[in-house]
């Protein structure tokens, strides 16, 4: 039926313009007799059309005598054989380059930190509250990050480029160790040695790579945000800064007070409350505090900023406006 339908094809588009009306109108009927001539000419037609040399096209005989359409059918047989064959062997391939020779799913808890160590020596220290996939490619190293916080210390391979995906942008890593953050929509990445490219992800686009040259370059002690919007400006940090929750500190920088009270969250077991007023949105807090004293930062948070703390009944804390 492919066959049949394939030399229609052919005269439709190599016969002279009146054999080609014919054929035109002799698939057409054809096709419309069932549902499998449909199909049949369906497939002839990308057949076809995905033939990007003249060798199946030249096949297509003009209006054949009967010892013509015979050799014409054992020809285009075999190249359908071979059409198959390389469709197959294409697919093959593809699906082997495509296929993880290596997969590992990571999540921690609330106040759970954990260190893992690749198969080819690369090291992820995932902070609390973290969720991350990671997927090993016989070209390359994705990790993709869904929320939380993670540092990478990433072992050079040229031959499989190490990227880390999120939904606000893409780290490519030029050999470095560097974190990166999804938190309150956006992506913040930092780096503590070497360099990284970072893409964001605008509307509508993909955290895969599309060939476009990065949006910024980030060397040790600088960090970048990237949101919806697109990439923000690069700014300096100590270097001490980057994963400072793997040495038992939170340092802030003019961190909004709700960003502050959802990393100290990740955290403690009895979490800590910010009251529902714009006033709180709107202040900044700038310090370091050491993780295992929360008591330090309740104690010192009223001299620096205009609020309040209250306990509640579970144990926690709630921060308000004072008035």
């Amino acid at each position: 039926m492919v066959e049949y339908a394939l030399t229609l094809v052919g005269r439709i588009h190599r016969a002279s313009p009146e054999a080609a009306r014919v054929a035109e109108v002799e698939l057409e009927q054809w096709r419309q007799a069932s549902p499998g001539n449909a199909e049949a000419a369906a497939t002839a037609q990308r057949i076809w059309n995905a033939t990007e040399t003249d060798a199946l096209r030249g096949h297509i005989p003009l209006p054949p005598s009967a010892t013509q359409e015979r050799q014409t059918r054992r020809r285009i047989l075999g190249m359908l054989s071979l059409a198959g064959f390389l469709a197959t062997t294409i697919a093959g391939g593809r699906a082997y380059w495509l296929r993880p020779v290596y997969e590992f799913a990571l999540r921690t808890g609330r106040a759970q930190t954990l260190t893992h160590v690749l198969p080819e020596g690369s090291t992820v220290d995932a902070a609390a509250n973290t969720v991350i996939q990671i997927n090993f490619y016989r070209d390359r190293r994705i990790v993709r990050l869904a929320d939380g916080e993670a540092q990478f210390a990433v072992a050079h391979d040229e031959k499989r480029p190490f990227t880390v995906e999120t939904r606000w942008g893409r780290v490519r890593v030029l050999g470095t160790v560097f974190t990166v953050t999804v938190r309150a929509g956006r992506m913040r990445v930092a780096v503590a040695r070497g360099r990284v490219a970072v893409w964001s992800v605008g509307a509508g686009d993909s955290a895969r790579d599309t060939g476009k040259a990065p949006e910024a370059i980030l060397r040790a002690g600088e960090t970048i945000e990237a949101d919806a919007h697109g990439v923000g400006e690069k700014r300096t940090i100590e270097v001490g800064e980057v994963a400072d929750w793997k040495q038992g500190w939170l340092n802030f920088r003019g961190t909004s007070l709700s960003e502050v009270v959802a990393r100290w969250n990740d955290y403690l077991r009895q979490p800590l409350r910010l009251a529902d007023d714009p006033v709180l949105r709107e202040l900044r807090v700038t310090g370091r505090y050491q993780l295992r004293d929360p008591q330090a930062f309740l104690d010192s948070l009223p001299s620096m900023l205009p609020v309040r703390i209250a306990r509640t009944s579970d144990g926690g804390a709630e921060i308000g406006a004072r008035r």
